[in-house]
């Protein structure tokens, strides 16, 4: 890593409880690729004013996780179309003080349904129980909507947002998951999130695991969940919250850099990532 600078550009994230993925992950990319830049990971305490030092101090990008990607909607100065269709931002783009929003989730998500419906034969008919109601929650939503898929259920305690999201989509919602059943199984809550009260937990029961074709975890941190143990221990495919971490970090690096690193480059990134 060069040493600080004068010159060098800033990158940062901001997370309730933040990580080391996108910080060893863009950091590595920055020295690949020789570049003057240094990423940071920070846990705000006042929103408003974090995004404010993001404007007036200069800082080119910035990536916000749970719980903030509804809230910074008011902060910014203008939505791409990735972020203000689903109404969740994930990344913020600094153009000399000029704040855009961006989702990035939605595309890792979508090319990760892609890569799951050709691998193992995952069709748009099956059912879906997406837990979680939040700005992930969207982009997850919204690419499993886009993909065809149309017998999705909404399981979450809120009613307000779970009814709202289910509504947008046109998909069921339920406040409990109780005993339900289905092919596809979708953790979009911090449930089994390292550090959180229920680091330990399962966001689904080992019954519905069982009785699923597939399970998905956005739970990037730690990269093999409690969900992700249990479904790889009933012989289930997976698609893991590290695996969304990885493209969804890239597609910020391209939008901060307007460089696009080379294959190689990008597994070495998240191999190191992984290693944190």
């Amino acid at each position: 890593m060069p040493i600080l600078n004068k010159d060098m550009t800033l990158c940062i994230s901001l997370s309730a409880r933040p990580s080391n993925n996108g910080t060893r992950f863009h950091n590595f990319l920055y020295e690949a690729l020789g570049l003057n830049w240094i990423y940071k990971a920070f846990a705000p305490t006042n929103l408003e004013q974090a995004i404010a030092g993001v404007r007036g101090l200069g800082i080119r990008g910035c990536a916000v996780s749970m719980p903030y990607k509804e809230d910074v909607i008011a902060l910014v100065d203008g939505m791409d179309a990735s972020a203000k269709a689903i109404d969740s931002v994930n990344t913020i783009v600094n153009d000399g003080g000029v704040l855009t929003a961006y989702n990035t989730d939605y595309a890792a998500i979508e090319q990760l349904i892609q890569r799951t419906a050709d691998r193992d034969g995952l069709r748009p008919d099956s059912s879906v129980l997406l837990r979680g109601s939040g700005g992930m929650a969207k982009a997850t939503a919204a690419a499993f909507r886009d993909a065809g898929f149309r017998n999705v259920t909404i399981v979450a305690r809120n009613e307000t947002s779970g009814r709202a999201l289910a509504e947008l989509y046109g998909f069921g919602w339920q406040a409990e998951l109780g005993d339900s059943v289905a092919d596809v199984l979708v953790n979009v809550t911090p449930i089994g999130m390292a550090g959180g009260p229920e680091a330990d937990s399962l966001s689904f029961p080992r019954e519905a695991v069982g009785a699923a074709r597939l399970v998905f975890d956005v739970v990037a941190l730690p990269a093999e969940t409690p969900l992700i143990i249990a479904a790889r221990a009933a012989g289930k495919p997976v698609i893991s919250g590290a695996e969304v971490m990885t493209i969804q970090a890239l597609e910020q690096f391209v939008l901060y850099t307007g460089i696009r690193p080379t294959d190689e480059q990008v597994r070495a990134a998240e191999e190191f990532m992984r290693a944190g």
